[in-house]
């Protein structure tokens, strides 16, 4: 292994030129190296950037997505997931999927006055609107920019439902607000616990909470009252699917009241990414980690059709959604405790109707 090319806390191993770069540049060696000092690598620390988005709500009308609108406080994501599906959304910048995702952070400026453009407007439908469906919502930079915190303030305001999934045990800051949307059945949330070896995440989610951490997380929001499951996800063949059992029994130990999964999916950029961190951390099986993958996959790295995507297809795919089931019967979670949240409490501003 290469260590000089591993940045300590991130999780890319390189920063690839988006796709949509029309004069994209790349590293050579050009004989030089001898004066390397005096062109020091671009600095890896992480900049913020204001994102004036208006139209704040995301809408999207995909059957295996169990939501229809999102709010994404944040492009990019600190966390430096290596499997984030979300990375070749920074193409779309004319930034890299690799080390630019997750050093380069949008965050929306102004979220309570658009929220509130938003419902406020004559044909808003309100339905539970979900956080972190692409990047982290309590990402580092949310302890200095408040965007969730903003957003969630407003849809207390409002009445509105929301879903939250999150890696970050930085939610416990507004355990008042997620309290108190519980209370009148508006909040459901998901921690992400990929794994419970905490050497494992490091490597694969470096700026993440550790696996204890979330697990506290899962403990704090059930005794608050907050109905709260957790998500394993990304499964990855040969890296963490032998943890299945374990992640689900601690979880519902936790107090978790639904578990639920979802494959590794590598589209775009983030294959790339995949196979050279697999090259980095694990070279000696890591022909036989994507092989796995393209046993779930129909001979490919990734199939992007609804309906197999989250859960990929064949024997190795039916073996692991056996395992969450009869893992999840073992402790009780077969009928998980999921909570309808409701839409009838949802109100405007007084006079926003006229």
């Amino acid at each position: 292994m290469d260590e000089k090319r591993l940045l300590k806390g991130r999780g890319a191993v390189s920063n690839p030129a988006g796709r949509f770069e029309k004069a994209p540049s790349v590293a050579v060696d050009d004989g030089w190296e001898r004066h390397a000092d005096d062109f020091p690598a671009p600095d890896p620390r992480t900049q913020f950037f204001p994102d004036q988005t208006r139209n704040i709500i995301a809408t999207n009308q995909s059957p295996d997505i169990p939501f229809e609108q999102s709010v994404n406080p944040y492009k990019g994501c600190e966390h430096g997931c290596v499997y984030c599906y979300a990375r070749p959304t920074h193409a779309f910048l004319d930034l890299s999927p690799g080390l630019d995702f997750e050093t380069k952070i949008f965050y929306k400026t102004e979220p309570a006055p658009r929220l509130r453009e938003a419902f406020d407007a004559p044909g808003y439908v309100c339905k539970p609107l979900a956080i972190g469906t692409n990047t982290d919502p309590y990402q580092p930079g949310e302890k200095r920019y408040e965007v969730t915190r903003r957003v969630l303030e407003t849809l207390l305001e409002y009445r509105h439902p929301v879903t939250i999934v999150t890696k970050g045990a930085l939610i416990l800051r507004d355990l008042d607000l997620l309290a108190e949307l519980a209370a009148l059945g508006l909040v459901s949330v998901a921690i992400s616990i990929t794994t419970l070896d905490n050497d494992l995440k490091t490597k694969l989610e470096p700026r993440t909470a550790s696996p204890s951490a979330r697990l506290r997380t899962v403990r704090e929001l059930a005794a608050a009252n907050v109905p709260v499951g957790i998500m394993m996800a990304p499964v990855i063949p040969a890296i963490n699917d032998s943890e299945i059992e374990r992640v689900v029994a601690r979880s519902a130990q936790a107090g978790a009241g639904f578990v639920g999964y979802v494959m590794l999916r590598l589209p775009f950029e983030v294959k790339d990414l995949f196979v050279e961190w697999l090259a980095e951390h694990y070279p000696l099986k890591a022909e036989h980690v994507m092989n796995r993958v393209r046993d779930l996959r129909g001979g490919s790295a990734y199939q992007a059709g609804w309906g197999v995507r989250m859960r990929g297809q064949g024997v190795y795919a039916d073996l692991i959604a056996k395992r969450f089931e009869v893992a999840a019967r073992k402790r009780g979670l077969d009928q998980p405790r999921r909570t309808e949240l409701r839409t009838d409490l949802f109100r405007k501003r007084q006079g926003a109707l006229f």
